[in-house]
């Protein structure tokens, strides 16, 4: 309640379906009763005029203001608006001037509903603007305060309508039962269940007592005034009904909610870390290459002229904007991914192209290669492939066969095996490598991808497919 204002456009829909099916039941069986005392029935009219106030709100509050709210558009609000309420106003008058009913009194209604949306939407925007953040700390007094607008407006409503649409019974229900039955709730939230729940059982216990005897004394009251004393059996029974009826299922629907709250904090909880985790994973991932393409482009600047090296700057510099830019985005276009891979093959071939005892064939088809990937998944499993499969002095061989296949993504890499050296085997430990894109598979695409690796003395063959559709 303090953290975020309420979703109050949905609440006032509900509270209005709410009354609504109140006001037609308790009309509908108004109409049962006359017939069956003899007297005439209601006209039908207490049934269509609710019903076309209904709809009216439905489209103007769930349909025209959200609609507004993002175009800006006034034209379309005021001549829905007026199309909508005019044909509603029309209908009714029809059915109320063939029953014998007041105009007058469908006149007031009509318009009194008018002033009265007015006035609740003018007072909205004057609470949200001066009770929200950051003009006070919380969003707890901006929703206390909207909550309480919305039930005045509801009790000007009903008591606009009794004398031509609205059954008594309802103000009743709205005007004395709903909210002593929230005022119980709220009670038993606050002073019993919460008192428990902090283990104060005994000044639970006292509360819960004063609440009983609060409500004797009420009937007691209202009996002796009367001379009535079965009012007090009255008292009896809604003390009853506190103990074995309201508390028992409001606790009920407490600890369901307090469970579904912490179950969406703990889920939130594991999402943050698992998205830490992930920025984390991300931010280590082949750091070290581009300091390596450097030095091999400095080294064929010192070899040859300009354009080869030019080239591979260009590339380079292609490379790190993705490093920089795109790699830092959760998702990205997978053109952009293979691009990031040409341009890397670029360069390493441009490091070891020149060597006679290294083989390499690289197929990338890129039919049918479209949708959005998580960016680095594919040049691991390369990279690793140049860092262990190529040697100076022994045959080597890299083969690579990239594709796409019904939304999924393949990739099949086999390289030659050497021994490594020590400075290799001790940069296996320092968490970049394989193991990371393992476990940002195992974060981002969970039960969506497959990823086999088998090894022997002369081969390292990866088997590497996601799903991205």
């Amino acid at each position: 309640m303090k953290e975020r204002s309420f979703d109050f456009r949905q609440i006032e829909w509900w509270i209005t379906t709410l009354v609504f099916v109140s006001i037609v039941l308790f009309n509908l069986i108004s109409m049962n009763t006359n017939r069956w005392a003899g007297t005439l029935p209601s006209p039908y009219d207490r049934i269509f005029v609710p019903t076309a106030l209904y709809v009216v709100f439905y489209i103007f509050h769930m349909q025209l203001i959200p609609t507004y709210l993002k175009n800006r558009k006034i034209g379309p609000l005021i001549g829905w608006g007026i199309l909508t309420f005019g044909l509603a106003f029309i209908f009714s008058t029809i059915l109320t001037v063939a029953s014998d009913r007041s105009f007058e009194k469908l006149f007031q209604l009509f318009l009194g509903v008018i002033f009265l949306y007015i006035s609740h939407q003018g007072g909205a925007l004057v609470l949200k603007n001066m009770l929200t953040p950051p003009r006070v700390s919380s969003y707890y007094f901006y929703n206390l305060t909207r909550m309480i607008l919305t039930f005045i407006v509801l009790i000007f409503f009903l008591l606009l309508g009794q004398s031509s649409v609205i059954d008594e019974g309802v103000l009743i229900l709205f005007i004395m039962i709903f909210p002593v039955l929230l005022s119980l709730v709220l009670y038993n939230y606050y002073l019993v269940y919460g008192k428990r729940k902090a283990g104060k059982n005994k000044q639970a216990n006292w509360y819960l007592a004063l609440l009983l005897v609060i409500v004797f004394i009420i009937f007691f009251a209202i009996a002796a005034g009367n001379n009535q004393e079965e009012i007090i059996l009255i008292g009896f029974l809604i003390n009853g009904i506190i103990l074995l009826i309201i508390n028992p299922l409001s606790n009920l629907i407490f600890k369901k909610y307090e469970n579904l709250t912490g179950k969406i904090f703990n889920l939130s909880t594991e999402v943050g870390q698992g998205q830490a985790n992930l920025d984390f994973l991300r931010s280590q991932i082949n750091p070290h290459f581009l300091f390596n393409a450097l030095n091999t482009l400095y080294a064929s600047a010192l070899m040859e002229n300009a354009e080869k090296t030019s080239d591979g700057i260009q590339k380079l510099g292609d490379m790190m904007r993705f490093m920089l830019h795109e790699n830092q985005q959760p998702k990205i276009s997978l053109s952009r991914e293979i691009d990031y891979l040409r341009n890397y093959l670029d360069l390493q071939m441009l490091r070891f192209g020149s060597q006679e005892n290294l083989d390499v064939d690289f197929q990338i088809n890129t039919d049918g290669c479209q949708g959005q990937i998580a960016p680095m998944l594919l040049i691991p499993f390369v990279e690793n492939a140049f860092k262990h499969g190529i040697s100076a002095k022994e045959k080597s061989w890299i083969r690579m066969n990239l594709r796409c296949i019904s939304g999924s993504v393949h990739l099949d890499l086999v390289n030659s095996v050497h021994p490594a050296k020590s400075t290799e085997r001790s940069n296996e430990t320092s968490g970049i490598g394989l193991e990371n894109v393992k476990k940002r598979l195992n974060l981002v695409y969970p039960n969506r991808h497959q990823l086999n690796i088998v090894s022997n003395d002369s081969d390292f063959f990866v088997h590497f497919s996601v799903q991205i559709h």
